[in-house]
């Protein structure tokens, strides 16, 4: 069976979220597309497929033929994308400034001529009033021709195929301005005199005000996007490498696995790769988010993009290109901030018919001024209309989501904490409960021996080196502990290991059976553990992991391991606490050692004794009949359990199976990232409320005053100047708001 792929496209054209949703509708239509999220701040579109029969081409045509161009989004147009909004921003600022300089005195003659004293008398003395409209007109010609030309270009096609957009709105509403205004000024016969007035300096301030509002949402869109170009930034550009008995710097492109490459002081690694000479502290920060420097010595692993402390490296290349970690976690943080949220499918459905909605709303306007409005009613229906056709652009609409999560997503990929799934960020917010797994996740993983009790007729030295010689073929952290603690003994060959699921493991040494377990697995062997029965109360009360020990069907003695509770386990815990939420432990050990970990924690649930399978059903026992829950672990029995979780967090330090089966990735290891995940889930939620709450309430409260509504009772018109102002102030507010997600900070 084929498994689901995922495409993403690079998309232009995009201008406010009728368009997102329009490209979202034509791609979902190709046979094969199973979800598409289309991205309005970072002009992309992922696409799921259910098979991989579909071709990128099609999928670009389909957007292309919607008049939406796209291509492929390779991983060069994914690194140029921040050169590109570059250009754009400076191209956009070019036009407006141009826009400016030709609006400015249209504004002025017109304007003017009402609001300072002595300027109507002294244009009609200099130039004339009607050379004062010739020079309106010639100007907003112009501005029209040049820097406005963009939105007719795009806004006129869209409104002919049946599927307006905001350029739409703006070349209708400035259009009608133009025209009304270019009948007056040359065929005045064909108006009333009454309605013989012109309004060249609404369409020319119109375009200004929107190229403005355009150009600082670019400037805005650039910095939504500033972590991901951080991450790209932090891989050198060349690497030294040996080539036979010399050193040569090559391209970073050209180093392969298996490489030797010297990483000098202060230099930032090029690669991941593991170190074979030299000791010296790396700076992980922005990779983990964690401060301190890491001592690393030969045999470590070190990471791509991270910086080399004070010493000399000599380092074996284990990963290049695509495979390496910052390439993953930079492919998992563009995945997450294009992900489309489930908030985001009313905005979608709203945005996709209001455009066509306006339109409706501006055409009922200019007919109850036609109809109902007072002299001069052509000039009162085009001003009204037009104020509804540019105020009620739903281009804060199509970003308030988007930015949101670009922001947010990348505020916490700088803290060490990777989304790998998008909306796991919404499901994040309303969990009540996180579980934890103990081993490895809120302890150190890495036990030691700390008791060997021989039982009578035993030697604690034989035993240790009969249950070293089975643990020998076990990856298990506590089978690392008790070889470790017959280092420098020679062990014999233990043959038939067998690992008994959720009980111990058994083997058989110099020809006798040794089994390893919990009291389970001496039930069901018919072994009578009464003579520890204290010994194992006490240790099992301070924490420690023990276990039984029997040869030949014997009970041969008592094994006691002890994992370190990590530092910052109890903090992070407290700080759960603060936010209301209830904490969990689910583990594989004994009940008694699980309560002894908890009472220290400060854990309100425990459940002790499970079996890897058995961690699926203590989540649905904690989570209730409709509670969220959330499940923290490390090893690959946690796997199954991060997989059925609400939201599964990863702890980064962990195996590859369960970083693959969560939603979340701790990239530090630290428990701290629990909070700091939540965090940026409740303030990113909060951030996009903020902003899809202002974009619907300045439509819903502004259109009723462009359409007129104040006239009956005030006299008051609203300007289509004010309403391009408002409406270009809307989208730089929803940005600028979601900006502020850069700043989160938590505290723990």
């Amino acid at each position: 069976m084929a498994l689901d792929q995922i495409k993403t496209l690079s998309v232009s054209g995009m201008t406010c979220g009728g368009c997102a949703a329009r490209v979202d509708k034509a791609l979902r239509a190709v046979p094969g597309v199973t979800e598409v999220s289309v991205n309005l701040a970072d002009d992309t579109a992922t696409v799921t497929l259910a098979n991989g029969t579909v071709a990128v081409e099609t999928l670009a045509k389909a957007a292309t033929d919607a008049g939406y161009p796209a291509t492929a989004a390779t991983k060069t147009t994914t690194q140029d994308h921040a050169s590109a909004k570059r250009e754009e921003t400076e191209e956009i600022g070019r036009a407006f400034a141009i826009a400016a300089a030709l609006a400015l005195p249209v504004v002025v003659l017109a304007m003017g001529a009402h609001m300072v004293p002595g300027m109507h008398g002294l244009i009609g003395k200099t130039i004339g009033h009607q050379g004062s409209w010739m020079i309106q007109f010639a100007l907003t010609a112009i501005l029209i021709l040049g820097p406005g030309r963009r939105f007719y270009a795009i806004g006129v096609p869209a409104l002919l195929r049946g599927a307006p957009d905001m350029n739409s709105l703006v070349a209708l509403g400035t259009g009608a301005a133009f025209t009304y205004s270019t009948v007056v000024l040359f065929l005045p016969s064909l108006l009333p005199a009454i309605a013989r007035e012109v309004y060249f300096e609404a369409a020319a301030a119109i375009i200004a005000l929107i190229l403005l509002g355009r150009w600082l949402e670019a400037r805005a869109k650039g910095r939504t996007g500033a972590a991901i170009q951080k991450l790209i930034g932090l891989q050198p550009h060349h690497a030294r490498v040996k080539r036979g008995n010399d050193w040569v710097d090559v391209d970073i492109s050209a180093l392969r696995v298996g490489d030797e490459i010297l990483i000098r002081p202060g230099e930032r690694l090029p690669t991941d790769a593991t170190i074979i000479e030299g000791e010296s502290r790396i700076d992980e920060s922005m990779i983990t988010g964690e401060p301190m420097p890491v001592l690393k010595t030969g045999g470590a692993s070190v990471t791509g993009g991270t910086v080399n402390g004070d010493g000399s490296l000599r380092c074996h290349v284990t990963s290049v290109g695509d495979d390496t970690t910052l390439a993953q976690i930079i492919r998992m943080v563009q995945q997450a901030q294009g992900a489309r949220l489930p908030i985001q499918g009313v905005v979608d459905r709203v945005t996709l018919w209001f455009v066509p909605a306006v339109l409706g709303m501006a055409a009922l306007t200019v007919l109850v001024w036609a109809v109902f409005g007072p002299e001069p009613v052509l000039s009162h229906a085009l001003v009204a209309g037009v104020s509804v056709l540019i105020i009620a652009c739903p281009c804060a609409m199509g970003l308030a989501t988007p930015t949101s999560i670009m922001v947010g997503t990348g505020r916490a990929a700088e803290m060490g904490v990777l989304f790998r799934k998008g909306d796991a960020l919404q499901a994040l917010s309303g969990i009540e409960i996180v579980a934890f797994d103990k081993t490895g996740t809120l302890t150190k993983g890495s036990p030691a021996l700390t008791g060997l009790v021989p039982a009578n007729g035993f030697d604690r030295d034989a035993l240790l080196i009969q249950i070293a010689a089975v643990e020998t073929s076990s990856e298990h952290p506590i089978a690392r502990a008790i070889v470790a603690a017959a280092k420098g003994v020679s062990l014999p060959q233990a043959e038939g290991f067998q690992a008994i699921n959720g009980q111990g493991v058994t083997a058989v040494v110099e020809g006798a059976k040794v089994q390893i377990g919990n009291a389970r697995l001496m039930q069901d062997a018919g072994i009578d553990t009464a003579v520890f029965s204290q010994e194992f109360d006490e240790r099992a009360n301070q924490g420690e992991t023990v276990f039984y020990v029997s040869v030949e069907g014997e009970l041969a003695g008592l094994v006691a391991i002890s994992d370190p509770i990590k530092d910052d386990s109890k903090a992070a815990i407290a700080a759960l606490h603060d936010r209301g939420l209830q904490v969990a432990m689910i583990t594989g050990d004994d009940a008694k050692t699980a309560r002894s970990v908890a009472a220290t924690l400060g854990i309100d649930h425990v459940v002790a004794g499970v079996l890897p399978d058995g961690k699926i059903a203590a989540l649905d026992r904690l989570r209730g009949t409709d509670r969220k829950i959330a499940f923290v672990g490390d090893g690959i029995n946690d796997a199954p359990a991060l997989a059925h979780a609400d939201v599964g967090i990863a702890i980064g330090t962990g195996t590859d199976i369960a970083i693959e089966s969560a939603d979340v990735v701790l990239m530090s290891g630290s428990l701290t990232g629990v909070n700091s995940a939540i965090a940026v889930s409740h303030e990113t939620l909060r951030n996009i409320r903020q902003n899809l709450f202002w974009a619907f309430g300045y439509n819903v409260a502004l259109i009723p005053v462009a359409a007129g509504g104040l006239y009956p009772v005030f006299g008051i018109l609203l300007s289509p100047i004010l309403a391009a102002s408002a409406m270009a102030f809307s989208s730089v507010f929803v940005l600028t708001n979601a900006l502020r997600l850069r700043r989160i900070k938590v505290q723990v």
